[in-house]
């Protein structure tokens, strides 16, 4: 079943999709599934010859993307959505809002608006919902182009309910077909940025353009894999329900309302949250976006530690896999604990090594950050 637990417990994070309600996690209906880790980067000590960052455009269009993405909550659950033009009218994927019709939504600045679904398919996964209190705001434009595979992209979106959340991948396939009832999949990309419960909905982005190429939609149980409905196949159905909004919505069944329960929408634990804040943490720092990986520290790690220093720390880093993770919920904060092997560049040669990180977590503002933490090397 659909479920919301969580207002905005990270805004502005930049660079990982990811389901919402139901997200649906294909298994049966989609072959020869993948499963990826993260990519993560871990601290060391030694400085290097610096690497170039996040170039200022990039950051820019991800910056003018988050401004336009929202967080859609209905009864009993929540998704993701984007504004395309200067009606207030928010894209989004049909089971975010099924068999509903009023709708809350939270925009990138945590102010809060009430949405109205005025178009949805019964059997294409795609809505439109009307916020008014949004109308003339910036939107954003929409590409007319099929994406082809190895292109760079972005998806948005609100995945385990951390908002503005995005996660970086490639076209790696397109022209997929699936079905998930009652929706059918036809053409459809697939792409390595993941989708998790609460991303669905989201706009998929051309990385180059800033332009949204897709609707992030479902994603596999088995790794990395998330698949998006080009934006362009279902146009002119958006449209039209933005000229003439529907009176009457359509009743559907969600797929978690038949014999498939593994696809219900289980309400992430605390400890899963504070697992993937540090997951997102070291694959900001893996995009060299320092800024954002600095922005969940908390207050008093950033007193200790000046920014250029913990981006200095990471110059070394080439890549690295997380062998374990676990975490422990202490009541008013968490414990996160990770065996990671990394591949460092030191003085020209490429290194191995492991480390052990242990990160305490906590609540600052609503927002769960990273208080403090170290790394110890294992032989």
């Amino acid at each position: 079943m659909k479920a919301g637990w969580i207002t905005s417990i990270v805004v502005s994070f930049i660079i990982v999709g990811a389901g919402m309600v139901s997200v649906y996690l294909i298994n049966k209906e989609v072959p020869n599934q993948l499963k990826a880790e993260s990519a993560i980067a871990v601290v060391t000590e030694e400085k290097a010859d610096e690497k170039p960052e996040m170039t200022k455009e990039l950051k820019e269009i991800i910056r003018d993307v988050q401004k336009v993405v929202v967080k859609i909550e209905v009864p009993g659950g929540m998704g993701s959505g984007f504004l395309y033009n200067d009606k207030g009218d928010v894209i989004t994927n049909a089971h975010v809002v099924s068999n509903v019709k009023d709708v809350r939504i939270i925009a990138a600045d945590s102010r809060e608006f009430d949405g109205t679904v005025i178009g949805i398919s019964s059997d294409t996964d795609v809505a439109v919902v009307r916020v008014p209190g949004l109308a003339q705001s910036d939107f954003l434009k929409v590409s007319q182009n099929k994406a082809d595979i190895g292109e760079e992209v972005l998806a948005l979106g609100s995945p385990l309910g951390l908002q503005n959340t995005v996660t970086t991948g490639i076209i790696s396939g397109v022209d997929r077909d699936f079905d998930l009832e009652p929706y059918h999949y036809e053409d459809v990309y697939q792409i390595s940025a993941p989708i998790a419960p609460g991303n669905s909905g989201g706009p998929l982005v051309d990385v180059k353009t800033g332009e949204v190429l897709g609707i992030n939609s479902a994603g596999t149980n088995q790794g990395a894999i998330g698949f998006s409905i080009p934006l362009s196949n279902v146009l002119s159905m958006i449209e039209g329900w933005s000229k003439s909004p529907m009176t009457i919505l359509p009743e559907t069944v969600a797929a978690t309302e038949t014999e498939n329960e593994e696809y219900n929408y289980k309400e992430p634990l605390n400890t899963e949250v504070a697992e993937y804040v540090v997951h997102y943490f070291y694959e900001s720092v893996n995009y060299q976006d320092y800024v954002t990986a600095y922005s969940l520290l908390g207050s008093e790690w950033q007193q200790e530690t000046a920014y250029k220093d913990l981006r200095n720390g990471y110059l070394q880093t080439e890549s690295v896999a997380i062998d374990e993770i676990t975490s422990t919920d202490n009541g008013d904060s968490y414990t996160v604990v990770a065996i990671i092997s990394a591949e460092e560049n030191i003085e020209g040669t490429f290194r191995y090594s492991k480390y052990r990180v242990t990160y305490k977590l906590g609540y600052e503002n609503d927002q769960l950050k990273i208080l403090s933490g170290d790394a110890k090397k294992i032989d």
